[in-house]
């Protein structure tokens, strides 16, 4: 498998691709996790999606779309400024430059591709990999997010800690809370999965 970015779709296949993670986050948010989330012809879509984020997508071998997160700077409008406040300190994300903020974040666990009894399915290392390349790449040092209990403890399984912003606390059925990942080298070689692929080579980094 591989990961690839898209910011604005230039082809008809990342037009295509972006397509099919609208239908991904469709089929996990609604179907799956069943979250109260806005989908039109089996397409999940909100306001953040019009302010340009960048999209982390991974792709399996069989050209079939397994994962996916949306990437958008955290000086400007962010879910967690916005719609998660609760989550936070005081309800304010402590922004900068080197911040970005991650939201919708998933990965088809149930394609066969880089399933391992008793692991975490690759696409999912990959996936975090993947943002955490991608980030430091564009001159991002943290990741700001908004997730549950159950993910963090993923997420400290993987290897990849994350930093409290706020107490967890419960959204609709589920105890959520946001934290801070760190985007650095030391990350990216504990997350890196066997085989990792991506096409930010050669992308120059910018200052934070």
């Amino acid at each position: 498998m591989r990961v690839i970015a898209i910011t604005k779709p230039r082809t008809a296949s990342e037009t295509r691709i972006i397509d099919e993670m609208h239908r991904l986050r469709a089929r996990i948010f609604q179907g799956r996790l069943s979250w109260n989330v806005r989908c039109t012809s089996g397409r999940e879509h909100d306001e953040f999606d019009d302010l340009a984020p960048t999209y982390i997508i991974t792709i399996s071998e069989a050209n079939s779309l397994i994962g996916c997160a949306r990437l958008l700077p955290a000086t400007g409008t962010t879910m967690l400024g916005t719609v998660f406040p609760q989550l936070l300190r005081n309800g304010r994300l402590p922004a900068h430059r080197g911040m970005i903020e991650s939201s919708r974040f998933c990965v088809d666990t149930g394609c066969e591709e880089g399933r391992a009894a008793g692991a975490l399915h690759v696409a999912t290392l990959t996936m975090f990999t993947g943002i955490v390349e991608w980030s430091m790449a564009n001159g991002y040092s943290e990741i700001a997010t908004a997730t549950d209990v159950r993910f963090e403890r993923i997420l400290k399984r993987a290897g990849w800690p994350m930093r409290r912003l706020g107490q967890p606390t419960m959204i609709n059925e589920t105890r959520s809370v946001a934290g801070i990942l760190q985007a650095d080298a030391t990350s990216f070689g504990r997350l890196r999965p066997e085989g990792y692929r991506s096409t930010f080579a050669g992308l120059q980094p910018k200052a934070a």
